[in-house]
């Protein structure tokens, strides 16, 4: 095959096509390999200190009053306490210090947290921030994605757009495994970008790396995107085709390897020497990874998730699926205000870009081929989540932030290059169905900020007008166009004739003037609804299992996800925006439980903070934390809902004093149904605490036998009664029967439900303030 194309240098760039032919012969250079055109356009002086300021403007962004959270997930946080006191733990991933049983996910999310908590002690800050300098690094890397082929200007935009992006700024101040996800996913994306510039293996390899540490952070979800962008690679790259499949072969193998080492050493570890597998029915990280965490999550049937298995139609309790999923009223707000734009630039792009396959010129197939990579990351993970049946959560979206944000990036800079008629209309519309889409989105939230929408729609309007009448007007055209050569065949673009240029015509200055100024507006237009749910997710304290970013919004049904919610139809018509241990949803227990006092009012664990409810209106259900209205949270008897599933519980001082004293008998302080439950008593103390069931308290660890047994031993001192800070004697005995419609506890065999009748039945409760505990040391008679 022959070499890949090359740009000729028979024009220098803005200078005369003669030039080099008089400066004489040109001394022979050593032979290289061809490597395809050097895509870095020189930086403009104030490209630079651009990015810096955009990088410091970030790091403020995601940093600013992060600790307000507390321990914002505490199932995370938990396990980040248990490896920063062993190392065993930390491993594995275990939800606490002795290994009883590990979260549902690997551990690779967890490490940098530990890392820190082991530097710094345990803290809030020491367990975000290292969340929030991911942040930080995944726009550095977009920025240097973009910029490589599309100019400063590009990186700049994207990576703006990507640091505003509500679910963005809201999941690179949490803990959950998303931010170590996205980043690893840029950088996949960004090496395969390398890889397909110059066609050198060891950038497919980097890439296979990061998909194998992707795994080991979120399982299979780091592979939506592999398909796509191997397609682009074995059809574009600048090398003959029995490479790229080499090539391929050998980043399918670094993939395997620095996903796989861990997978492999779990599974032939005796099991009896490591802890449960969360998540798992039989013990197993394989059943976890293409069960619960891999196919359940695409049809519905994950046995030992709250809702069951099943596969209900439609998403059942997680939103009804489709295309129009992610602009509904529980997720637009998260991801959607330039998703409308970057599907626009992106069939655009694509279209003028086309051409290219018959040989163009390199520069312009190296551009396609880049959106053809982002345009694929985003349709797979766009379709994925628009018709999973399972788990999903307003959070998840994150994932799409990159690519929407890169192709915005440099579907507008494509477009604004070629400014002629084409460029003009495309960016108008792109424009002004941004804004459109920006007011219905903040009409969703009438009561927040009233003017902001008009103000987006307005100014959207008036840049798109101005964009088309700068064409009218006489707009200067930056477009490239092509010079056939002496044989036909087309050359390299050139540049853009000049108005002062002889004969070229002259271009009214107005007119260049009124796009500049039209794009600058347009640009405020479509940043400014991001712009404002981010600021308002960063001055909202978040913690809980499901968190959503920016106001409460009309038309959500909460709960996880929207739709029908496991157990029976959620009541009320606002999605809460989850503060302060809410979680998305404002209603008051499942059928079958009592209801539970609102959540809004309870502190995070940790460093403290705020807990902001928003009041409910009049006329409407109350959202979450507001007074009027239930939710998760915190409990005067039974749980409302899934309060002790989904958020831990404030621990007081009396509760704390009675686990720390002479917990270091005992191999675990306390046990309690669900790790939301233990962690707070965990984080409380620093002691390990027995997540019974993990997560859900639906898996069979420990089995009733197993339990007795290390109650026989002497192992476990308390047992915890209730969910939420221990309330209610036999009020916390509503664990055996489920949360509220959701069935029994404890896998197939009911495990949790029935440890918990045997605990109540043989033991003595003992009360502190509202906390019931069991002592396990203390039979009854």
């Amino acid at each position: 095959m022959n070499p890949p194309p090359t740009d000729t240098p028979a024009t220098s760039q803005g200078g005369a096509p003669g030039a080099i032919a008089a400066a004489g012969p040109v001394p022979p250079t050593p032979a290289t390999p061809p490597r395809g055109p050097d895509p870095r356009p020189a930086d403009p002086r104030w490209a630079r200190p651009a990015l810096l300021a955009l990088l410091l403007v970030t790091a403020v962004l995601y940093l600013w009053s992060l600790s307000a959270s507390g321990y914002a997930n505490q199932f995370y946080s938990a396990a980040v306490q248990a490896g920063s006191e062993s190392w065993k733990a930390f491993f594995f991933g275990s939800s606490d210090a002795a290994n009883s049983i590990t979260v549902d996910k690997p551990p690779a999310a967890l490490w940098p947290m530990a890392l820190s908590v082991r530097l710094f002690g345990l803290s809030s800050w020491a367990i975000l921030v290292p969340e929030a300098l991911m942040g930080v690094a995944t726009v550095g890397v977009l920025y240097a994605a973009v910029r490589r082929r599309f100019g400063a200007g590009a990186g700049l935009l994207a990576g703006g757009a990507l640091a505003v992006t509500p679910v963005a700024a809201l999941m690179f101040r949490f803990n959950n495994p998303d931010a170590l996800l996205c980043l690893l996913m840029v950088c996949a994306v960004a090496a395969v970008l390398r890889a397909l510039a110059d066609g050198r293996t060891k950038w497919l390899v980097l890439a296979g790396v990061c998909f194998g540490l992707g795994f080991l952070t979120k399982t299979l979800q780091a592979w939506l995107i592999l398909p796509a962008l191997a397609v682009v690679y074995a059809c574009c790259a600048p090398v003959a085709l029995r490479k790229r499949f080499g090539q391929l072969l050998l980043a399918g193998l670094a993939m395997v390897v620095s996903g796989g080492w861990w997978v492999a050493i779990v599974e032939l570890w005796p099991a009896s020497s490591r802890p449960y597998i969360g998540g798992s029915q039989h013990n197993s990280f394989l059943e976890l990874t293409f069960g619960y965490n891999g196919l359940g999550r695409i049809n519905g049937n994950e046995t030992g998730s709250v809702g069951g298995g099943g596969g209900r139609r439609g998403g059942g309790g997680w939103g009804e699926t489709g295309l129009t999923r992610l602009f509904s009223a529980d997720m637009g707000g998260q991801i959607s205000w330039l998703l409308p734009a970057a599907l626009i630039l992106l069939v655009v792009a694509v279209v003028v870009l086309w051409r290219a396959r018959r040989a163009v010129t390199a520069e312009q197939a190296a551009q396609r081929a880049e959106f053809l990579v982002w345009g694929g990351a985003l349709l797979m993970t766009f379709t994925t989540f628009s018709f999973m049946s399972g788990i999903f959560h307003q959070y998840y979206n994150i994932a799409l932030a990159p690519y929407v944000a890169a192709l915005v990036g440099m579907g507008a800079t494509l477009m604004w290059r070629r400014a002629g008629r084409l460029g003009a209309s495309v960016l108008a519309v792109t424009v002004g169905v941004t804004a459109a889409w920006s007011y219905v989105l903040l009409n969703r939230s009438p009561e927040w900020l009233p003017w902001l929408r008009w103000t987006v729609l307005v100014l959207g309007l008036l840049a798109a007008l101005g964009l088309l009448l700068s064409l009218w007007t006489g707009a200067p055209a930056r477009e490239q166009h092509e010079v056939p050569a002496e044989d036909g065949a087309p050359t390299a673009p050139q540049e853009p004739t000049r108005p002062h240029a002889p004969h070229a015509p002259r271009v009214p200055r107005v007119a260049g003037r009124l796009a500049v100024i039209a794009a600058g507006v347009g640009l405020a237009a479509s940043l400014a609804g991001p712009v404002a749910y981010t600021l308002d997710t960063v001055n909202t304290p978040k913690s809980g299992s499901i968190i959503t970013a920016g106001p409460s919004v009309r038309g959500g049904m909460g709960g996880p996800g929207g739709g029908r919610f496991p157990g029976g139809r959620m009541p009320g018509k606002w999605r809460g925006n989850t503060n302060g241990g809410t979680a998305a949803g404002a209603f008051g227990g499942a059928p079958g439980t009592g209801g539970g006092q609102a959540a809004g009012q309870s502190r995070p664990q940790g460093q403290g903070g705020r807990s902001q409810g928003r009041p409910g209106q009049a006329g409407r259900p109350a959202f979450p934390g507001g007074p009027g209205g239930a939710a998760f949270g915190k409990g005067a008897g039974r749980m409302g809902g899934m309060g002790g599933l989904l958020n831990g519980s404030k621990v007081s001082a009396e509760a704390k004093a009675l686990l720390e004293k002479d917990a270091a008998d005992y191999t675990w302080a306390a046990a309690a149904i669900g790790s939301q439950n233990a962690a707070s008593y965990q984080l409380a103390t620093q002691k390990p605490v027995m997540a019974i069931g993990g997560f859900n308290g639906s898996d069979p660890s420990p089995t009733l036998d197993q339990f007795k047994k290390y109650v026989a031993d002497g192992r476990i001192h308390y047992f915890l009664a209730g969910g939420r800070d221990g309330a209610g004697g036999r009020e916390g005995s509503a664990l055996a029967g489920g949360f509220g419609g959701f069935g029994g506890r404890g896998g197939p065999g009911g495990g949790s439900s029935k440890i918990t009748s045997w605990v109540e039945k043989n033991f003595t409760k003992v009360t502190v303030g509202s906390a019931t505990f069991y002592d396990l040391t203390a039979r009854k008679g």
